[in-house]
């Protein structure tokens, strides 16, 4: 099994930053991804950004040229810098590990709200 333990969520103004991160512990071997996916009420998960073993990243639209994801591959960590945060940020942000023998695991969630 894999643990994940996600930090860094929490209440911020329009424009500010934060930085999400997520350490992954346990059954960590061949790490196919690690990212971090967002929810709001009503809405399906959806992914936020992504590194893919190799380096590759994959970012949703919303996102690009303000929030970077980022891996500790000593540490199976993963974090997202997130900067010029909007309202519509506002969410609860999940940190996602696919591996080649566990599968994908989730953290538990961390809270994100971006208001004045």
């Amino acid at each position: 099994q894999v643990q994940l333990m996600e930090s860094g969520g929490g209440l911020v103004q329009p424009g500010g930053s934060l930085r999400l991160s997520c350490a992954a512990s346990g059954s960590i071997f061949n790490i196919a991804s690690m990212g971090w996916y967002r929810q709001t009420p009503g809405k399906q998960r959806e992914l936020v950004a992504q590194i893919i073993s190799g380096g590759s990243t994959n970012y949703a639209d919303f996102v690009k040229g303000r929030f970077t994801v980022s891996r500790v591959n000593a540490k199976n960590t993963v974090h997202l810098q997130m900067n010029s945060l909007e309202p519509e940020d506002t969410a609860v942000y999940y940190c996602n590990v696919v591996t080649r023998t566990a599968g994908s695991s989730w953290g538990q969630g961390t809270q994100v709200t971006v208001s004045s």
